[in-house]
């Protein structure tokens, strides 16, 4: 599989702003307010250095990562994971091809507005 599935990847579950212009996120949200991004890039791309004040969990699915954890460097292929702590920097390149699930302890990203939802065909 090179793509998450179509019927969770509809505009109206659409991250407004990643953070890079190539990729393409998709959010859903838990009720104590945990996010779940599923990030996919086909170009691969740069995060540029970041700090916030929530716990980010990262899972590779397909393709690499390669980067800096509070100055520690970290080397991601599908299978792995890594925890980042509210406020450690950290930074880094993926892969063309990359896809990967986020888990943010707070709310990270807004949706895209004003987007139709699309109903799953059974």
């Amino acid at each position: 599989m090179k793509r998450f599935p179509e019927f969770f990847t509809s505009k109206a579950n659409q991250v407004k702003t990643p953070p890079d212009a190539a990729m393409l996120g998709h959010v859903f949200e838990g009720a104590d307010g945990v996010q779940i991004v599923f990030w996919q890039c086909e170009k691969g791309g740069t995060q540029p250095e970041q700090v916030h004040d929530f716990w980010e969990y990262a899972l590779v699915v397909e393709g690499t990562f390669d980067g800096v954890v509070g100055a520690k460097p970290v080397h991601l292929e599908p299978g792995d994971e890594c925890v980042i702590p509210p406020g450690t920097r950290h930074s880094g390149t993926y892969s063309s091809g990359y896809r990967a699930i986020d888990a943010f302890s707070a709310k990270r990203v807004e949706r895209v507005t004003g987007a139709a939802g699309r109903r799953p065909t059974r």
